[in-house]
C-alpha cells in the first residue's frame, strides 16, 4: 500500500524538522540531516525516532 503524496509533501523531520526524501523502494522517509531513516508500514509513516533506523555514512552522503 502507497502512502498519500498529499501527505509525503507535509511531512517533515520530527527531530531536525526539516526535508524528507520518500524512498520507495525500502518504504522509508529518508532525513539525512538527522542520519535517519522512518519506516512506512501499510502505508502510514511512523515518524517516531525511536522506531526510525539510523543511516550508514554511505547513506547520509548518497545524493
Amino acid at each position: 500500500m502507497e502512502p498519500d503524496p498529499k501527505l509525503l509533501e507535509t511531512l517533515i523531520c520530527p527531530v531536525t524538522k526539516g526535508t524528507l526524501v520518500y524512498d520507495r523502494a525500502a518504504q522509508e522517509l529518508i532525513s539525512r540531516a538527522a542520519g535517519l531513516a522512518y519506516p512506512i508500514r501499510d502505508g502510514i509513516p511512523i515518524m517516531l525516532q525511536g522506531e526510525a533506523r539510523e543511516l550508514s555514512d554511505a547513506e547520509r552522503d548518497a545524493p
